[in-house]
């Protein structure tokens, strides 16, 4: 996380089927429903911070809290560009996982209660390992035409940050929301690339297959 940005102690929530927000990550969104313009308008007169939350498999939408995973990513409103017909583009940074402790509301959007969820990183052999196998699988994507940003493929060459190459890598490259939301949630570093490692040799095959 921006060490620079200290988070609120409530969000209000987006609770969307497929989308996650990763720390670091970029995710671009079309605000056009009444609620979440609601939940814009409130995120701008407050902290300009927005949780993305997964809806859970079978919930078509979501009706109540339950319907969506308590572990999300929360980001910053980088953009926001209002139209005249009342919707919005915006696009959100990713700034943390989050666990929601209990919700202010739950209508017309939801506002929650925020723990920040720290990672447990130690860097050792073994994670450098892991890294150099990611950035491995990576170049091995790259070239079927999908890539990460050059400001970011060049970061990579420095490996300085693995909880940004773990997830930036899930974020980009990982199709299935709930094995992103997975590694969303796993909170050890090691842990979190191995399964990067093994989402991310799956679509390669994927890949090698269609």
């Amino acid at each position: 996380m921006d060490g620079s940005v200290t988070l609120p102690a409530q969000v209000p929530v987006m609770p969307l089927p497929g989308a996650l927000l990763f720390p670091h990550a970029l995710l671009p969104l079309y605000i056009f429903e009444p609620r979440y313009r609601a939940m814009l308008e409130h995120a701008l007169q407050h902290h300009r911070m927005v949780s993305v939350a997964l809806i859970k498999p079978g919930c078509p939408e979501w009706h109540a809290a339950e319907d969506f995973f308590h572990v999300a990513g929360v980001g910053l409103i980088r953009a926001c560009v209002g139209r005249s017909d009342g919707t919005s583009n915006l696009i959100l940074q990713g700034l943390d996982r989050v666990r929601f402790a209990g919700f202010e509301q739950e209508t017309p959007f939801p506002i929650a209660t925020i723990e920040r969820l720290e990672s447990k990183t130690s860097t050792s052999v073994e994670t450098e390992a892991l890294a150099s196998k990611v950035i491995e699988l990576y170049s091995k994507l790259r070239t079927k035409g999908r890539e990460l940003p050059k400001k970011v493929d060049r970061y990579l060459a420095d490996l300085n940050d693995m909880e940004m190459l773990a997830d930036l890598m899930a974020s980009t490259f990982i199709n299935d929301p709930l094995r992103r939301q997975q590694v969303l949630e796993e909170l050890v570093l090691n842990q979190r690339l191995r399964l990067v490692i093994e989402y991310l040799r799956e679509e390669i095959g994927s890949a090698a297959g269609s």
